[in-house]
């Protein structure tokens, strides 16, 4: 029985680890902040779709907005942005209306911005020259490790949002 000791000691430890990075318990205690300036004073003015987060598996907040750069590059940013931290957190545009669900992010189909850089404050991310607005219409904020929807902003025009109040 001696001898087993040290092997079963060992499996426990490797298996232990795994499942310490598998789900990165301390990040729940732990926030990540950001503060990221806008990236030209002249771009506030070209807004082209904006929305409120609303929570999904965990609470969101914050605004998502598009705009046009000067040198026509997009670049989503979100402002007053808090949610819960994780592992492998991304920012998503997603190919819906609002994704409610994890189902609706897989299904829709996305475009992966990057990693959350974190997840509280104002953040940018650049997005692809090739990325038709028309068609991908919310900001998810997704855990890819476990696939979960952690929030979700439906991103629409000036018009549209007065349509919808």
């Amino acid at each position: 029985m001696s001898k087993k000791y040290p092997v079963i000691l060992a499996v426990l430890v490797v298996v232990g680890a795994g499942a310490w990075y598998a789900f990165r318990p301390e990040r729940l205690f732990i926030n990540q902040r950001v503060n990221e300036q806008f990236p030209t004073a002249s771009a506030a003015s070209n807004k082209l779709v904006s929305g409120q987060f609303h929570s999904g598996a965990h609470e969101t907040k914050g605004t998502a907005t598009v705009f046009a750069m000067a040198d026509g590059k997009k670049t989503l940013r979100l402002t007053d942005f808090a949610t819960s931290n994780g592992p492998d957190v991304h920012v998503y545009l997603v190919a819906a209306a609002d994704a409610k669900d994890n189902d609706t992010v897989k299904n829709a189909g996305f475009v992966d911005l990057g990693s959350l850089k974190g997840n509280i404050g104002d953040q940018n991310y650049d997005i692809p020259a090739n990325v038709d607005l028309a068609k991908y219409r919310a900001a998810t904020i997704w855990c890819a490790r476990f696939n979960v929807n952690f929030g979700t902003a439906p991103l629409m025009n000036d018009s549209m949002q007065s349509m919808n109040r």
